[in-house]
């Protein structure tokens, strides 16, 4: 259509690496307007974990607007809402043993934290916000200051501030503890990083390159924020649902954050949906400081409540998961270890996913051949060198298996052609892979 090369603006992303017309979805299956089927392994950047138009979501959505349902409410109490936290208490929060009150953001992840990190700052009169290399959490002003990507960063058109930046784990090396250097900064007076109010931290980057912490290092930073009175952000919003086997990224590695916020998959259905978890004392809001016109989406109360009620009553989700997330994990490996003398080069956890390439013009022409066999997958990281796997949780172990073949042999076939390259060979992160 001529339509959005006249009229959309430029900053439109996705829609260069994929320039097709889409206009039907089921599962983990886009189709164009010719009708070509693609499989997703983009799932709206972690936004589908449960597939596109899920029956049992789509039947209580449809159902909800047919009764005439509340669509728009503001923050006035609903019957959906009412239905969704009864919900969400009972099947997330009490089995983890997880106390939390709940607040309801504009419908965007950057929303929740900019009320994650203004909340923190009223409630201990500090202003610092301590965030991590390669974080990202999100494009507006208070969140993308917390963001470290160049890119983002440089559009903002003003100075980004009230905010310090420490090593992620791993950024200085397997053998350096980045939370003892933290430690070490919040410990001198002089070391020029003032006292923070949070510290703010995803567990897996996943726009940042699919970095996974470790559970020491984790579990290391909550004992620094708690050592030195600084509340713990984790921002769950891609890296939770679900993504990495458990419904919240962290729960695994026995931490419980003062702070959580969620958003991307938990509507179920693609629904915009955001949401904070305040630790219950924390709770120092006055009513409408933070508000906005469309807080809490009654149709996404619908639907969330729908798929944490099918998914996530008994952990057959979870399991699966993790059974899938090791399937990846394995033939990951396998790719790498083919054309890579045995070499490991992936990374992430459970169904969060990626191969590190040695640049983003070699991963770009791995995404870009995959699409061509009918595969959309993006790439992360700095400098896009990351191919992200971010495939429905829902998805066939048959399809699974075809998109990870699809990839292989893209792989195969571009690192064939990179005739820059002597001998034929491709590299992944430092490591010379041989074709």
């Amino acid at each position: 259509m001529k339509i959005f090369d006249e009229i959309e603006s430029e900053v439109q992303s996705y829609a260069r690496s994929f320039p097709r017309v889409f206009n039907r979805a089921q599962a983990e299956f886009l189709y164009d307007e010719d009708g070509t089927e693609y499989l997703d392994f983009l799932a709206g950047a972690g936004t589908l974990n449960y597939g596109h138009n899920h029956p049992l979501f789509k039947k209580a959505l449809l159902e909800y607007i047919e009764a005439d349902g509340i669509t728009h409410g503001l923050d006035m109490h609903t019957r959906a809402k009412g239905e969704f936290l009864e919900s969400f208490n009972e099947h997330i929060l009490k089995p983890r043993d997880l106390d939390y009150v709940m607040q309801f953001t504009g419908p965007t992840g950057t929303n929740a934290v900019e009320a994650a990190m203004k909340l923190a700052r009223n409630v201990t009169g500090r202003e610092n916000i301590i965030s991590f290399t390669n974080g990202f959490h999100g494009v507006s002003l208070g969140a993308l200051a917390a963001t470290g990507n160049s890119h983002h960063r440089g559009a903002a058109g003003v100075s980004l501030g009230g905010t310090s930046r420490m090593p992620f784990d791993g950024y200085l090396g397997e053998d350096v503890d980045t939370t003892a250097y933290l430690d070490k900064v919040l410990s001198d007076s002089s070391s020029g990083i003032d006292k923070p109010a949070a510290v703010v931290v995803e567990t897996v980057q996943g726009e940042g390159g699919i970095n996974a912490a470790s559970a020491e290092w984790l579990r290391n930073l909550q004992a620094v924020c708690k050592a030195h009175d600084v509340l713990l952000i984790v921002d769950d919003i891609q890296a939770g649902c679900g993504r990495t086997g458990t419904f919240f990224s962290f729960e695994e590695f026995g931490i419980k954050p003062d702070i959580i916020t969620l958003s991307k998959s938990l509507s179920g259905y693609g629904l915009p949906f955001a949401l904070v978890l305040i630790r219950p004392d924390l709770d120092q809001w006055k009513p409408g400081e933070h508000n906005g016109t469309f807080r809490g989406n009654n149709l996404a109360f619908v639907t969330a409540k729908a798929a944490i009620e099918h998914f996530w009553a008994d952990d057959a989700f979870s399991k699966d998961i993790k059974r899938k997330g090791d399937y990846i994990a394995e033939r990951l490996e396998n790719i790498v270890n083919q054309y890579g003398e045995g070499h490991f080069s992936t990374r992430g956890r459970g169904m969060f996913r990626g191969i590190n390439c040695v640049n983003g013009e070699l991963a770009g022409k791995i995404t870009r051949k995959a699409f061509q066999n009918g595969l959309i997958i993006e790439t992360s990281g700095a400098d896009d060198q990351v191919i992200k796997f971010l495939c429905p949780l829902i998805i066939s172990d048959e399809s699974l298996k075809r998109g990870i073949d699809i990839v292989e042999q893209a792989i195969k076939e571009v690192c064939a052609k990179e005739d820059t390259i002597p001998e034929d060979n491709c590299y992944f992160d430092d490591v010379r892979i041989a074709v």
